[in-house]
């Protein structure tokens, strides 16, 4: 036993497989941890939020998710692919760092016009008064505002590795979340309230989070024209993909709110907590492996390889997920309260198009990491035929039927990003 011990030891891989069993470890547990505080969140939301509320509440969630996207429009993609260049200069990743930061305050501006409108109609369509919808619209600026920052900061220790101070920074905004939100949620159960406990920490927590990134980045440096060149450069390719997945990302909710019914909107509001549980897997990959990716060489056999491996983990993490959320749906659904007993299908479907769409997005994630960006016009027109197909085929005023919408959706995604990034490394010469 001693021996087998000695040369498991001895062997080459032997460094490699200790390193990322402690990069797993520390991510994941600090992620579990994480998630469990997130979760624990929302299901007091769910539970003492009265159903038309947390309806108000899941529409105000989908369309910060709108904003931040809007917002970013390839910004974040862009520092992350210049940034891995020169992760090891201070001042040069700086300078990386504080030009995306200027776009995404410039581009917020848009994001704000655009989706506002948007929000306080479907809020008002769906039963808010003038006085709610004010208030739910100004409880999303502490987190909007946070959002603008926190994502592209992130990238600083990531690039570098230096996980367990980040991870340290979400579990404390976590648990200021879950303590707002129990001080608050049960004397005053309005969404608007709910949306605040959310967005504060975020703030506070960007202080320290600022901390961490200029221990790497010379917090000093201004804007670079030459780098700001390069970054939209890239954005001019993403954004208008970015504006589609605005709206494909959020059409379900926006389908149901428009043709189904309120209770309709917080019942896939409240399934969705179950597939925030999801994140953790998203989060991992984000934080471990697209960065590596990024700086792997320009090297066809290698990509190749590791996109391989990556994606065959990932399938067959995300098809485990889907069996156990089936066998446990039951007790999943109890966990959420009365008012979502019997929606063992729609669990399940809603688990099922999570995966794939999660899948869909680490293939996208690995190829715009690189600094490769699929045509506009060709992916918006492959998915907006696919949402055209959708809609004809599935009853989307239903619950059922919208999320079969949603599934189908997500398998067009992954064909799509999956097989371009595949064509784009079998043609590296």
């Amino acid at each position: 036993m001693k021996d087998t011990l000695i040369k498991f030891k001895q062997h080459p891989k032997y460094s490699t497989i200790l390193n990322w069993s402690k990069l797993i470890s520390v991510t994941g547990g600090a992620q579990i941890l994480l998630q469990a505080i997130g979760f624990l969140s929302g299901i007091l939301i769910i539970r003492l939020l009265p159903v038309e509320e947390y309806a108000l509440y899941t529409l105000a969630n989908t369309m910060l998710g709108t904003m931040t996207v809007l917002a970013d429009g390839g910004i974040s993609t862009g520092v992350m692919a210049q940034g891995a260049k020169v992760w090891k200069e201070k001042e040069k990743l700086g300078m990386v760092l504080s030009t995306g930061l200027d776009l995404r305050r410039k581009f917020a501006i848009g994001s704000l016009v655009v989706a506002t409108p948007i929000l306080i109609y479907l809020l008002y369509h769906n039963g808010a008064s003038w006085l709610t919808t004010v208030l739910i619209v100004l409880s999303l600026i502490p987190a909007f505002f946070a959002a603008l920052s926190d994502t592209l900061l992130e990238i600083v220790p990531k690039l570098h590795q230096d996980i367990l101070p980040l991870q340290k920074n979400q579990v404390a905004v976590g648990l200021g979340r879950l303590l707002l939100t129990t001080l608050t949620i049960f004397i005053f159960p309005w969404a608007f309230i709910a949306i605040l406990a959310s967005g504060i920490p975020r703030i506070l927590g960007n202080i320290k989070l600022k901390k961490i990134a200029h221990q790497f980045a010379d917090k000093d440096q201004k804007s670079d024209p030459v780098i700001k060149s390069e970054i939209m450069q890239m954005v001019k390719k993403i954004l208008p993909g970015a504006i589609y997945y605005c709206v494909s990302g959020q059409i379900t909710i926006w389908l149901i709110s428009i043709f189904g019914k309120i209770e309709s909107v917080a019942q896939l509001g409240a399934l969705g907590r179950f597939a925030v549980l999801l994140s953790l897997f998203n989060v991992i990959v984000g934080t471990l492996i697209i960065p590596r990716y990024a700086r792997l060489i320009e090297e066809k056999a290698l990509l190749l390889k590791r996109f391989i491996q990556i994606l065959f983990l990932l399938a067959i993490l995300m098809c485990a997920f889907t069996v156990l959320t089936y066998l446990f749906s039951d007790q999943l659904l109890w966990i959420l309260g009365e008012n979502y007993y019997g929606l063992r299908d729609e669990l399940v479907l809603n688990i099922a198009g999570t995966c794939v769409g999660l899948i869909g997005g680490v293939c996208f994630a690995l190829y715009t990491s690189r600094g490769w960006v699929i045509n506009p016009v060709f992916s918006i027109s492959i998915s907006v035929i696919s949402i055209a197909a959708g809609a004809f085929l599935f009853n989307v005023g239903s619950l059922y039927g919208v999320l079969l919408f949603n599934l189908f959706l997500a398998a067009v995604q992954v064909v799509l990003h999956g097989g371009y990034c595949l064509i784009k490394i079998i043609n590296i010469k």
